[in-house]
Formats: structure tokens, C-alpha cells, sequence
């Protein structure tokens, strides 16, 4: 085996996902068991979407967690640099190669005619994709148009027949009609790469020797291969691992479990404990043992020894091992520093204290206004929602639509909730102070507290979403047929 070379490549365009750290652990042990290395790089071709706040967190979130990375931002190598936004001249370069050797095409179909296109399909109940239509441009219609500026994206041409087979690491041969396979957009109309594009020029380049990622990208691997191929390059190995899953087997979702890094963080979790449990999901030490450290899992990794079978994300087996983390590995001494740091930590105190400073009249009333911040599951019954002007049911219709609300709201600033409750509260033709009464019990525990406004902002997207959802379960839960029904009318407010 020459040397091996793997690495993560996450997109910042949202909280930092445990199932980024998932992979990015399993990248790592298998780099450092076979001696080589572990690669980070940034995926922010999206520049709508990319923020440099997410890239942080990313970061950061990595670096809290122990999962630190041989090559990458802040740890540069000659193969970088390693945000895909600093790469552009190199996939320029690239491009212009399949257009010159014909393996590429210019399309200049709008997004009219593929709308068109795709309605058209699923009438037809056909397969869904890219008919090809401006292959049939000649190279003089294609420069006519490009010299009158004309938008257009650049996309990849497929074999009519046959199929891609491929060898993954866990699943053996794999075999894929290229009939199923996509003429995928290789560049955007704004000259930059799509994922597909960039993520192959950039293993190459970074000389990956193994791919380690989600299942969900077994049906994109064979663009990949044949984008090698089309460069005349040497693929790297393949490996897809299993996706994490909820307890009830569906794939794990924010909207059923938490799971950004962050909200972990946030809740008490010690880093060693989480990661430690995400080394369990799907794959077992050779003694059985639950309880291991990154420097043993690292000795013992073995990637045959991952099941194919989806590993359930149970938050009460990581309430278990990190408990045992606490009890076992801290003294007396570390765990007040720990949870010390935690809890007072300065940029945190910094947010609460002009919240409870104007409600309090001495010290001692701040633990039984302001412990909200750092519980975990708040203790609230459904009488604790009683109020005269809204019953039950309505106090769970306000709480789910303002879930939905929150999760639209690219961040959470103070004015942008405020306007939306605010527009909330006269759809449902309430007062403000009515409206946001289910949402003082559900995020305080408490009929009367801080600023609601303030409060989900200082809590976070996570955490606010975990304790709405447990108000709504609170209050009897909302059906999938009542779900259904209340997102069509959440859709027409």
C-alpha cells in the first residue's frame, strides 16, 4: 500500500454536524493506523451559503472534540491551499482540459426549459436527469454564444450504455447502470465548481489514497470514476460507511435528534465521551470494550470491522458513557475546573447577566431565574401550559409553527426572531404576551423570565429546538397526519 492520505471535507453552511465528526474520526484512524495522514479541507464553493462563522465553528468544533488533522487550515502543507474558494485558477485549468478533450460540454439550457424538462420526466415516470440537449451544438454555436455572454454551466458527458462497476471497501463490487448516472454539472454558471468537480481535482491533487465517506454517496461515485478516467488519473479506494440513525432506524435529522457538535458542547458533554461514542457507531474495539480513548481506538482500528448495519445515535447510551467518563476519569479537582468552565464560561455569563441583573434584588435570586441556561430537560407537565386564552392544542400549534420559523432563519439575531413571533403572534390574532406565553414554559420551565427573544439567542438553535420539542410531546404530541396538515396551513400563513 503506498502512503495513505485521507481527509474530511465539510461544507460551511450550517452548525458543525455530528456526522461530519463521525466520519472525520473514522478518516483519521485509519490514516494514523496505517502511519499516513489526515487531511481537512473546506468545501465553500457554495458562496451563497458559506459563511466564515461556520467555518469556525467547524473548526472549532473539531479541534474541541480532539480530532485534530495532520494538513489543512492553520496546519498548511505544500498540497494546499485548502479552502476551495482559494482553488479557483486550478479548476479553471482543469475544466478547460475536458473541454478540450471532449469529455466536457457547455449547456446553455435555462432553468425554464429544465424545469420543463423535469415536469415532463415525472409525468412520464421517467428517469430523471439531463437530456442532453446542447450536445448538439456545434463548436461555432458554442463560441457565438459564449461571445455574447450568454449564461451557461459546463456539464459532463456519460456513457449511453453499459455500467460503472466499482470495488468499495465494505461492500465489495458495486454495479451502476451509467443510465441511472446524471450529465452532472461539473461548473456552475458563476465559474464555480460544483462538489462533484472540485472534490475529485482536489483528492488528486492532495493525493488521497482512500475516500472515507457517507453511503449517501455511493451514486455519485461513478462521476467520480469517470471523471478520472477522463483525466487519465488513478482513482483512490472507496469506502462508504453507514449513516448514523435515530432510534426508530430513519436517518439521523435535526429535526428528531440534536445534532450539531455544538449543542453537545452546550449541554455538558465531555468531548472525550462523545467522541469515544461516535467510534461505537458501527464499528467495535477487538475486546469488546465500550469505554476507549482515541489513541487505543486509533491502535486497534481495523475498518473491515465496520457493519454495515445504520448505528443509531441513542442519546441515553451517551448519557450512560459519559457519565462513566465522569465518575471514572475526573477527580474532584478536574471536574470543578470542567464544569467550571462550563458553566461560567465568560462569553456566556457576558450574554445572561444583563438578562437576569434587571430582575434580580439580591444574588440568591439569580439560581431560581437564570438556571434555565444551563439545565437540560427543564421539568414541565402539560398544566403547566394553563392559561385563559390559549388551550393545549393551540399552545402546541404555536410552539411547532415557531419551531418552523426559527429553523427558515439563516441566524438568529435578536430583530429576526422578534419580527417573526411578532407576525406569528397576529396570524394567530394574539397578543404578543398571549402568543409568547407557551414558549416562556418551554423554554424556562417558568410562566414568567427572561426575554423570550433574548433567551433563544443566547440558547441557540439546538437547544431551543430540543426543549420546544419536548413542550409539544408535554402537551400530547402532534401526529404525522396532524403534521401534514398543520405544515400545509404553516405554508399558507
Amino acid at each position: 500500500m503506498n502512503k495513505v492520505r485521507t481527509r474530511i471535507a465539510p461544507s460551511p453552511t450550517g452548525d458543525p454536524h455530528v456526522g461530519t465528526a463521525y466520519i472525520a474520526l473514522f478518516n483519521r484512524c485509519f490514516a494514523h493506523q496505517h502511519g499516513g495522514e489526515f487531511v481537512l479541507r473546506i468545501e465553500d464553493t457554495d458562496q451563497q451559503r458559506s459563511t466564515d462563522k461556520s467555518e469556525q465553528d467547524i473548526l472549532s468544533s473539531l479541534k474541541w472534540l480532539g480530532l485534530s488533522w495532520d494538513e489543512g487550515p492553520g496546519c498548511e502543507g505544500d498540497a494546499g491551499p485548502y479552502r476551495q474558494s482559494e482553488r479557483s485558477e486550478i479548476y479553471s485549468n482543469h475544466i478547460q482540459q475536458l473541454l478540450d478533450n471532449g469529455s466536457a460540454f457547455r449547456c446553455f439550457c435555462t432553468s425554464e426549459r429544465l424545469d420543463e424538462l423535469r415536469k415532463q420526466q415525472m409525468q412520464d415516470k421517467a428517469q430523471p436527469g439531463y437530456d442532453g440537449h446542447c450536445l448538439k451544438l456545434s463548436q461555432q454555436q458554442c463560441e457565438s454564444k459564449c461571445a455574447a455572454a450568454q449564461p451557461h454551466v459546463i456539464r459532463m458527458k456519460i456513457p449511453d450504455s453499459g455500467e460503472c462497476e466499482f470495488t468499495d471497501m465494505l461492500r465489495g463490487k458495486v454495479s451502476i447502470a451509467w443510465s441511472q448516472v446524471d450529465m452532472q454539472v461539473l461548473i456552475k454558471s458563476d465559474g464555480m465548481p460544483t462538489y462533484h468537480f472540485a472534490n475529485v481535482v482536489d483528492d488528486h491533487l492532495m493525493e488521497i489514497s482512500h475516500v472515507i465517506r457517507g453511503e449517501e454517496w455511493i451514486n455519485s461515485t461513478p462521476k467520480h470514476i469517470l471523471l478520472y478516467q477522463y483525466f487519465g488519473w488513478q482513482a483512490p479506494e472507496f469506502c462508504h460507511m453507514p449513516l448514523l440513525r435515530n432510534p426508530d432506524k430513519s436517518k439521523l435529522s435535526k429535526r428528531k435528534n440534536p445534532t450539531s457538535i455544538g449543542y453537545y458542547e452546550a449541554m455538558g458533554y465531555l468531548p472525550e465521551a462523545l467522541l469515544n461514542y461516535l467510534g461505537m457507531m458501527g464499528w467495535t474495539m477487538p475486546s469488546g470494550e465500550e469505554k476507549f480513548f482515541l489513541s487505543e481506538m486509533e491502535a486497534n482500528f481495523d475498518i473491515s470491522r465496520v457493519s454495515l448495519g445504520g448505528p443509531i445515535f441513542d442519546i441515553e447510551k451517551l448519557d450512560w458513557l459519559n457519565g462513566k467518563y465522569i465518575r471514572e476519569e475526573l477527580t474532584d479537582a478536574e471536574f470543578t475546573k470542567r464544569f467550571a468552565a462550563w458553566a461560567f464560561a465568560p462569553e456566556k455569563v457576558a450574554q445572561i447577566v444583563p438578562l437576569l441583573k434587571q430582575r434580580v434584588e439580591r444574588f440568591s435570586d439569580v439560581a431560581s431565574l437564570g438556571s434555565f441556561f444551563i439545565d437540560g430537560s427543564l421539568e414541565i407537565s402539560e398544566t403547566s401550559f394553563a392559561h385563559k386564552a390559549i388551550d393545549s392544542s393551540q399552545a402546541a400549534k404555536i410552539l411547532q409553527f415557531t419551531l418552523w420559523k426559527l429553523e427558515a432563519l439563516e441566524k438568529l439575531g435578536r430583530d429576526g426572531i422578534e419580527g417573526e413571533l411578532q407576525a406569528l403572534a397576529a396570524k394567530f390574532e394574539l397578543k404578543i404576551k398571549d402568543f409568547l406565553f407557551p414558549l416562556f414554559v418551554a423554554l424556562s420551565g417558568k410562566a414568567v423570565s427572561t426575554s423570550v427573544i433574548e433567551s433563544i439567542v443566547i440558547l441557540g438553535i439546538d437547544i431551543t429546538r430540543a426543549r420546544i420539542r419536548q413542550a409539544i410531546l408535554v402537551l400530547g404530541g402532534i401526529s404525522k397526519k396532524q403534521a401534514k396538515a398543520l405544515e400545509k396551513e404553516f405554508r399558507n400563513f
